[in-house]
């Protein structure tokens, strides 16, 4: 993976805050075990925060010179990520013409299987014994049943840098996924460890619309890629500078800080 061209630009952004987001909230603030949704995780849609955040985003992109816009969005499947790549493909083109929007389901939001849905407090009482088993193992290699650990997504996060770097050398490639993603996404790019990325994780949360950016080193000759150059990290002036709030629950109406 390392030894193919980067592409000129990589952003990682998180979508807009959900609907999923705010139940979440609700739910934890109540002391309720469970997430009240009528929807599948899939369908969640984003909050009209969401929208907002989203199109301030979009705003940043378009006042960019058009030799530095994303020329394509890789996003999930999810809605709340279509939703958001969407406003971005759409309204951040200064042309009108509409950015190339890829969806590809390696980049779907982490599968929390059996804990779907519960709050802290639910999981803790309706299944002790992975609550348990979760603290003990922690949540880079615990896998609940019916979903995935962290190193489940790093692994199918692979194939798609992968592909990345085959099919969109030397270009400007905008990713808009979920929480886990992006802290996975800069797992493998800053070829991190498991400490190094639950530090990170246990910072904060990835706040939503915030970007990520690396930077391809220029080559020489026929040097082969080098490692790719952190330039942002959780970049937020693009809500600050329309007033928009900040937001930042954990990705998923499922277990907190999954």
């Amino acid at each position: 993976m390392s030894q193919a061209p980067w592409p000129q630009c990589l952003w990682l952004v998180r979508h807009g805050q959900s609907a999923g987001n705010v139940a979440r909230d609700a739910a934890e603030a109540g002391g309720m075990p469970v997430i009240e949704l009528a929807w599948r995780d899939i369908d969640v849609p984003l909050s009209e925060l969401g929208v907002a955040q989203s199109e301030a985003l979009s705003d940043w992109f378009r006042q960019m010179a058009t030799e530095d816009r994303p020329e394509v969005v890789l996003c999930s499947p999810y809605l709340r990520a279509r939703e958001t790549a969407r406003l971005i493909a759409v309204k951040g083109s200064a042309t009108g013409d509409p950015v190339a929007l890829r969806v590809d389901e390696r980049l779907r939001e982490k599968e929390f299987g059996i804990l779907d849905r519960l709050t802290r407090l639910g999981i803790t009482r309706k299944h002790p014994d992975l609550a348990e088993q979760r603290a003990h193992v922690g949540k880079f290699y615990f896998r609940p049943p019916g979903g995935e650990s962290w190193c489940d997504v790093i692994l199918r996060l692979r194939s798609l840098l992968e592909m990345i770097t085959r099919e969109y050398p030397d270009r400007r490639v905008l990713v808009v996924a979920h929480q886990v993603v992006v802290n996975c996404m800069r797992y493998l790019i800053e070829q991190m460890d498991e400490q190094t990325i639950l530090d990170i994780d246990r910072e904060g949360d990835v706040p939503n619309c915030a970007v990520t950016l690396y930077r391809a080193p220029p080559r020489v000759d026929d040097e082969k890629s080098r490692p790719m150059q952190l330039e942002l990290v959780n970049f937020l002036a693009p809500l600050r500078e329309s007033a928009t709030p900040v937001t930042s629950a954990p990705d998923k109406p499922a277990a907190a800080k999954p």
